[in-house]
């Protein structure tokens, strides 16, 4: 990481990442940011939009468009870029296309002599970011993807409203992929140390209940698809939370798309799990003590990415 310079530089200027831009921006996350996109034009566009925002947070951040000239000296790269999910396709369904996207990024990026973390965003995430570390040859804990954390953060929003408490204060994790195969590991869940279980007996909530909060969850993406056409506030809050975390050295424990060697039983796969996020990336894997039947969930969950990864390499 640069020394105090805090450089980012987003490759895609998509709804994604100008939600995720704009959060940059109003939270005062980094000094510089650089914006690319195969449409040069509406790079420029969104820089200078983003320009005339600068004067009203209380920040002097430098923004622009640029090329992958510009990441050689970036501290991060946030990829979003790639082709949307339509209503009724699922995120796996985007494999074959998005694979040759990141590739095309990926490639002059690190031709730039770029030796920072890229954090992608690219559906399949899970896949997307093992392509994305394969092609650039970088460490596994310098290359991450969102993994399941905007997941997360959807269940412990439709817990929270359930139990009447904050979703900040609510601990449960959406593990696996962030997709259909998804596994919520209610039996580490807590909120404020309190066990979810306890709550659960206390309030009188159903196994149904919780079956509903975790759907909710699993297919929200489907449920604005439809309405509005893709998501973008949710997930570029999350990109904003890895970013800071990075670039603040937050040590801060998230569910991401980390690279598995032997932990949780798995290797060579990346996969949503929680993880330390810090200046080098993804600095260390929290291993949950699983009940059996989510053990054998994500498992499940692992197999579907494995076999999907096999049809891209």
């Amino acid at each position: 990481m640069t020394d105090g310079k805090k450089k980012v530089v987003l490759v895609g200027t998509g709804m994604v990442g100008m939600s995720f831009a704009y959060m940059a921006i109003a939270q005062g996350i980094c000094n510089e940011l650089v914006l690319i996109d195969i449409d040069k034009e509406r790079a420029y566009g969104e820089a200078l939009d983003l320009q005339h925002a600068v004067p009203f947070f209380h920040v002097n951040t430098k923004v622009s468009d640029g090329d992958y000239a510009d990441c050689a000296d970036a501290d991060i790269v946030v990829i979003p870029a790639g082709f949307p999910q339509h209503p009724g396709e699922s995120r796996l369904d985007l494999v074959a296309k998005n694979a040759k996207v990141i590739r095309s990024i990926v490639d002059p990026l690190m031709a730039s002599g770029f030796q920072g973390i890229i954090l992608v965003a690219s559906n399949p995430v899970d896949v997307m970011t093992y392509v994305a570390w394969k092609q650039s040859g970088l460490p596994t804990n310098r290359v991450f993807g969102s993994g399941t954390l905007l997941d997360s953060g959807r269940l412990r929003y439709a817990l929270g409203t359930r139990l009447g408490v904050a979703p900040t204060s609510i601990h449960s994790y959406i593990i696996g992929e962030h997709g259909d195969s998804s596994v919520p590991a209610y039996s580490v869940a807590n909120i404020a140390g309190k066990r979810l279980s306890r709550f659960i007996e206390e309030q009188k909530i159903s196994k149904e209940d919780l079956r509903n909060d975790y759907m909710y969850a699993r297919d929200a993406a489907q449920a604005i698809i439809k309405r509005k056409r893709a998501t973008y506030y949710g997930i570029g809050a999350a990109l904003a939370k890895l970013v800071r975390a990075v670039l603040r050295n937050e040590r801060v424990v998230m569910p991401v798309g980390a690279y598995l060697d032997g932990e949780y039983g798995q290797k060579d796969i990346y996969i949503g799990v929680p993880a330390v996020i810090g200046k080098r990336g993804v600095e260390d894997i929290i291993e949950l003590e699983l009940a059996e039947e989510e053990k054998k969930s994500f498992e499940q969950s692992a197999t579907v990415l494995r076999e999907t990864i096999k049809t891209v390499f």
